[in-house]
């Protein structure tokens, strides 16, 4: 902030040439970078696209539920093991401390995720992927997965979620 007000009629003054270069060239670089974010989106994977829709904790419980229900294979300390079948929905719940089922997927097929919170916010961060997503109780966030690599995987909650928090980890076991 000034400490004396400018000049009366200041904004009508000629802008200097310089000062006209250095804002077209701001612009331009504005303009490029723009449209690299674009092609970035595209082409550089790293960011993928994923779809939303509202539902309630419940609802996305019931559904969770059913999944793991219908493809349980086991367990492991506690938390249920499914392994789905390649090209079918997946359903991951989030929920105070814990991220549930365990997954078991095939390596080069393609899931689609529905991941939810049933209580507060969490975020996903599938690692060493580094996927990162933040997970609100109330919405569906629906992305197409393709392991292309096989090994255990952690997803782990990057937002802070309570004094559990630290445990909150979870498991994608990926095969041939």
């Amino acid at each position: 902030m000034a400490l004396l007000p400018p000049e009366e009629g200041w904004y009508y003054k000629r802008v200097a040439k310089d000062e006209k270069m250095w804002i077209a060239l701001a612009l331009v670089v504005c303009l490029i970078l723009f449209f690299w974010m674009i092609v970035w989106h595209i082409y550089g994977r790293q960011n993928p696209s994923f779809t939303t829709y509202r539902t309630t904790p419940q609802e996305f419980n019931a559904l969770a539920n059913a999944f793991i229900n219908k493809y349980r294979t086991g367990e492991m300390n506690g938390i249920p093991v499914v392994e789905p079948p390649p090209n079918s929905d997946v359903f991951l719940v989030a929920k105070m401390w814990r991220w549930e089922p365990v997954l078991v997927l095939k390596k080069g097929q393609e899931y689609r995720f529905h991941i939810s919170s049933l209580d507060l916010l969490h975020g996903f961060s599938l690692q060493p992927v580094n996927m990162n997503f933040m997970v609100y109780p109330g919405y569906d966030y629906v992305l197409t997965f393709k392991p292309t690599s096989t090994g255990e995987f952690a997803i782990i909650c990057n937002e802070f979620c309570g004094i559990g928090h630290h445990t909150m980890i979870g498991k994608i076991i990926v095969k041939e």
